[in-house]
């Protein structure tokens, strides 16, 4: 017996296999009565599995960094991957340079002399890719040069360079380049397939792009919608707020509200997931949800997940109630790796007012409107349709300078 001064120590052991080596029985009125230590170990018993020789490492003082132009005639990409003050923190934490493409800041508001003043040196597109064992974009780069795009290509990267970008693998459009890159020898890293957790936040670049979208889109709908946004009481009489419904209550979506209710808006969200209802209403929004169907639209990694049939057939008669009464509709509903669900139909938009604003988000992956052409603005029945695909790029300043803060 233990003296009653000393607490218990317990210890116990376990091969590899899981299964414990050593055991110990403790009656359970001895525990109640003492305070008590527990340890554990791992015994290693058993033969190590065989590891393959580690990778080599390669001191930053070594690698070079090149950031070639993202402006392309077809896309109008107007982003760069690093601003001046971001060339200077990768300089600072070692690597021998960062070459950067003459003119690569430029539509983004980047002088040349702010990336030499920062140390950076610059560079034609030729030397950026075959100088580089890093190269760090927006856009995927091209397979082959384009009379569009003539220096947006990879024929002149060195064998074993890593490209870091939004890469969009799971896209028809990009299906066929990570094989590429892999044939000739490259490492990328997808920039829009990290994961949202804590560890991961600060490379979260998508959470970046869309909530500047989520901003932009109600700038965008205020400029082509021909009333105020806010209400007023003025000696001409009183002018109604705006009223904006928000499908989708996800980072762009939220953004969206505080948007539209900082300019003075009455706004509506609806989000399959029940769990948005507290960070909509807390942004000043009115959440609505379906009441005849109860689902929760929860899906992983925090986005939303395919809804039931029945789910989809109320949803759809939810929206056709509520555009009868809305000025601006904004849709940024999207569903990880599948075309995004088509919620609005013609005959809704034909509902609107004359004069209404549709943004359609995710006019890139398809649509949530059916009259949405992507990379367009169309007037369909007194409706404007929104379907721009590069509205992060329209705020290029900004966008870059929250990129390149994400991907260094």
């Amino acid at each position: 017996m233990w003296p009653r001064s000393q607490p218990l120590r317990l210890h116990a052991s376990w091969c590899n296999n899981g299964r414990p080596s050593t055991s110990i029985l403790i009656p359970f009125n001895v525990l109640r009565t003492r305070p008590f230590c527990l340890s554990a170990s791992r015994r290693q018993n058993e033969a190590k599995p065989a590891t393959s020789d580690p990778v080599k490492a390669i001191p930053y003082s070594e690698l070079s960094i090149g950031v070639p132009t993202e402006s392309q005639v077809r896309s109008g990409e107007r982003r760069v991957a690093i601003t001046p003050q971001n060339a200077a923190v990768l300089l600072k934490k070692g690597f021998k340079e960062v070459l950067v493409e003459h003119g690569a800041g430029f539509q983004a508001q980047f002088p040349a002399h702010d990336y030499e003043e920062a140390g950076a040196t610059l560079v034609n597109a030729t030397r950026v890719w075959t100088d580089s064992n890093i190269v760090l974009k927006i856009r995927p780069p091209r397979l082959r040069a384009t009379t569009l795009s003539p220096n947006n290509f990879i024929s002149g990267f060195r064998e074993g360079g890593v490209i870091i970008s939004m890469l969009q693998p799971n896209s028809d459009r990009y299906k066929n380049v990570i094989d590429t890159y892999q044939s000739k020898g490259l490492t990328s890293f997808a920039m829009d397939m990290i994961p949202r957790i804590t560890r991961a936040q600060s490379f979260d670049v998508l959470s970046s792009m869309a909530n500047i979208a989520g901003y932009k889109a109600v700038l965008e709908a205020s400029n082509e919608f021909g009333r105020f946004i806010t209400g007023q009481t003025t000696a001409a009489g009183k002018v109604p707020p705006c009223r904006v419904l928000i499908i989708g209550a996800g980072v762009a979506g939220l953004s969206a509200i505080a948007t539209a209710r900082r300019m003075g808006a009455i706004v509506k969200c609806f989000d399959t997931r029940p769990a948005t209802k507290e960070q909509v209403q807390s942004l000043g929004a009115e959440f609505v949800e379906v009441t005849d169907v109860k689902e929760d639209g929860s899906g992983g990694g925090g986005y939303a997940k395919v809804m039931s049939q029945a789910f989809h057939d109320a949803e759809l008669r939810l929206f056709a109630d509520l555009c009868k009464d809305t000025d601006i509709l904004i849709t940024t509903a999207l569903i990880p790796g599948r075309p995004a669900p088509r919620l609005i139909t013609e005959e809704m938009v034909a509902s609107m007012k004359p004069g209404s604003v549709v943004v359609d988000l995710a006019a890139e992956n398809g649509g949530n409107c059916e009259p949405t052409v992507p990379g367009q603005l169309i007037h369909h029945k007194g409706v404007t349709v929104i379907g721009y695909t590069d509205l992060p790029s329209r705020l290029p300043t900004q966008s870059s300078t929250l990129y390149s803060n994400n991907i260094t």
